[in-house]
């Protein structure tokens, strides 16, 4: 029995780019022409699985929606971004933490250190899920640039025997016979630098995970004509941002916008009911329960 790996040379983003045969002779801004170009392709590859993204988002908005969380899984780039993404719903959307989770292999120290071998363990990331408790609310999604990586394949079938919802998210061929609930695939090529999936393939992994999580996001009111009124006004600039949605919201001068603010506790949302409807903090936030946080619905305003 041979000890060597799989043979990935049929796997597309492994393969050698037509236009590179050269690419280590061309001038600096030849060199960044061809990788704005690359990248461009990485946005329309994207831009078809947009019925397939969108149709993902509703699954798992109606799960969430009813206390499920969103979980990532990867390894390398893959589980970088994953992480990168689940980091960012806090602040940006004041998601509580644990709801949207990244599951990297080889742990948080891999962020910054890499730990390839971690990733050819196809049970590597039930651990970290069984310590999350999973139930059939919940929504798993492997990332694998290139469709081969055993670390999140392996997740997403343990994710579905447990009834999780599941997604596959590669920029390669999908693996022959694998159950996912949901296939997000867009198909990226090779790289200019063959292999090296950080680039083109990252870039369109990085887009299809920001529109996950906003897509999610708008779906549960937490945006609002474009406005995140649900931002986390934790350090300056989120204060700023969040006096100036309140004076967008209800012409409210800076100064008053941020008085409104501290009144309903730094809650944007808040603030804007209570100005509207003449409400006290309590009313105004028992108004936007009832709703399930829409500020559309407390404003009576819902289409």
């Amino acid at each position: 029995m041979s000890d060597r790996p799989p043979d990935r040379s049929t796997v597309p983003t492994e393969g050698l780019h037509p236009d590179a045969a050269r690419v280590d002779l061309v001038s600096t801004e030849a060199l960044v022409a061809l990788m704005s170009a690359e990248d461009a392709r990485a946005v329309e590859a994207v831009r078809a699985e947009a019925a397939k993204i969108a149709a993902f988002v509703d699954a798992l908005a109606e799960r969430f929606v009813r206390g499920g969380r969103l979980v990532y899984v990867g390894a390398g780039t893959s589980g970088r971004l994953g992480v990168l993404d689940a980091s960012e719903c806090p602040p940006t959307f004041l998601v509580e933490p644990g709801r949207v989770v990244g599951v990297i292999a080889g742990g948080d120290g891999a962020l910054r250190t890499s730990s390839e071998t971690l990733e050819d363990v196809r049970d590597g990331a039930n651990a970290a899920l069984d310590a999350l408790a999973l139930t059939d609310l919940d929504t798993v999604v492997g990332i694998t640039a290139g469709g081969t990586t055993p670390y999140p394949l392996g997740a997403i079938e343990h994710a579905h025997a447990l009834g999780c919802l599941t997604a596959l998210l590669t920029c390669a061929d999908v693996p022959d016979g694998f159950l996912a609930d949901h296939v997000l695939n867009p198909r990226t090529g090779p790289e200019l630098v063959a292999g090296s999936t950080r680039l083109k393939a990252g870039t369109a992994t990085k887009l299809v995970l920001n529109m996950i999580s906003t897509a999610l996001m708008v779906r549960l009111g937490k945006v609002h004509g474009g406005l995140m009124v649900d931002v986390s006004a934790t350090n300056d600039k989120l204060r700023d941002r969040a006096a100036r949605i309140v004076s967008t919201l209800t012409g409210l001068s800076r100064d008053d916008a941020f008085a409104l603010l501290d009144g309903a506790g730094g809650r944007v949302k808040t603030a804007v009911v209570m100005h509207a409807m003449g409400a006290s903090r309590s009313d105004a936030e028992a108004m936007l329960a009832l709703h399930s946080g829409s500020l559309r619905g407390a404003l009576g305003s819902e289409p």
